[in-house]
């Protein structure tokens, strides 16, 4: 038995944010709305004394003939090592016996190809059908693969960008108008990224809400991704309450650790409120935006099974490419 060890460089070439990758997790999120999916919570591991997390997400999806399970973690002082801050990878796992199939040492770029994918399925079904200018704040990593994802659905021509560093700002512009192919303009503040788009994506670690209630206006659509932990929050509660349409990857998770934890606390919201889990609208269970003056919000904090479903093609692509290299695996005896 062969494991296949797939490098970062490797995966660049066969994993893209393009239609493919937001087909393969739009059939995630359905294969949750379901029932197909075993997926056990989040394990969380704070490491304090080397300023590091470590979170282990899994799912298995009945009738995939393999699974992942992801390793994912968040080490801020590598830098001075010269590592990356993020060292994530994903064990690709035979769901039929239960040995390696593969072995992804993609840190984090396949996380961050299917968040971004992820933002692209919210967009596809809850933006407005015509999305000429965008927003997104936070100009890291994430805020690249979410224009990238949202560009697949929406044909943006301009896009507001905003971030506390202007440095980053200013990189992300020349980085990213060509990959767009649209222009990119800074933005004074977040209140102007809101009042000003029609689809904006936060991505941004924030333990303070930083969007107002006041600023929302017909029409708008934003994806929230950055609370991904108890505690983390980018929309004051009452942005949750003005919403038409509100969804999220999955609802329990999202009232404890998603942006949606603070409305829930707040009683703003409760298990009984209309929230719907964007698998039932790609499903087809649940109709997503139903005209172009809808206030929709999407939370979306990550499942595991948009690892195994983002793994799974990553092998299948990588196979066909006769990438990887090969090591054998001693059978052990009785």
């Amino acid at each position: 038995m062969n494991v296949i060890v797939l490098t970062e460089s490797e995966l660049r070439q066969v994993v893209k944010v393009d239609h493919q990758a937001v087909a393969a997790i739009e059939d995630a999120f359905t294969w949750l709305a379901e029932g197909k999916v075993a997926m056990p919570p989040i394990m969380h591991i704070e490491v304090p004394e080397y300023e590091g997390d470590v979170d282990i997400k899994t799912a298995y999806v009945s009738g995939l003939d393999r699974f992942a399970v992801k390793i994912g973690a968040g080490f801020f002082q590598n830098f001075k090592l010269g590592l990356p801050n993020s060292p994530a990878m994903m064990v690709v796992i035979s769901a039929k016996t239960g040995v390696v199939e593969a072995i992804l040492l993609d840190n984090a770029y396949l996380t961050d190809v299917r968040t971004g994918a992820a933002g692209a399925v919210a967009a596809r079904h809850l933006a407005p059908s015509e999305v000429t200018t965008a927003g997104v704040i936070g100009a890291g990593a994430q805020g690249r693969y979410q224009m990238m994802g949202l560009k697949t659905v929406r044909d943006f021509k301009r896009l507001l960008v905003y971030d506390m560093d202007e440095s980053r700002v200013k990189q992300y512009v020349a980085e990213m108008e060509s990959i767009l192919d649209a222009e990119i303009l800074p933005a004074a503040g977040a209140e102007d990224v809101i009042r000003s788009s029609q689809a904006v994506v936060t991505c941004t670690p924030s333990r303070q809400p930083y969007i107002e209630a006041a600023w929302l206006h017909p029409g708008l659509h934003i994806t929230a991704m950055g609370a991904d932990l108890p505690g983390k929050q980018e929309l004051e509660a009452a942005v949750v309450a003005r919403a038409d349409i509100l969804v999220c990857d999955r609802r329990t998770q999202s009232f404890k650790m998603g942006e949606f934890q603070h409305a829930f606390e707040a009683g703003l919201i409760s298990a009984a409120s209309p929230v719907i889990e964007l698998g039932e609208i790609t499903a087809g269970h649940q109709p997503g935006r139903q005209n172009d003056d809808q206030i929709t919000i999407c939370d979306l904090s990550g499942t595991g099974v948009q690892d195994t479903a983002i793994a799974h093609l990553a092998v299948e692509q990588a196979a066909r490419r006769s990438f990887g290299m090969e090591i054998e695996m001693g059978i052990g005896h009785l």
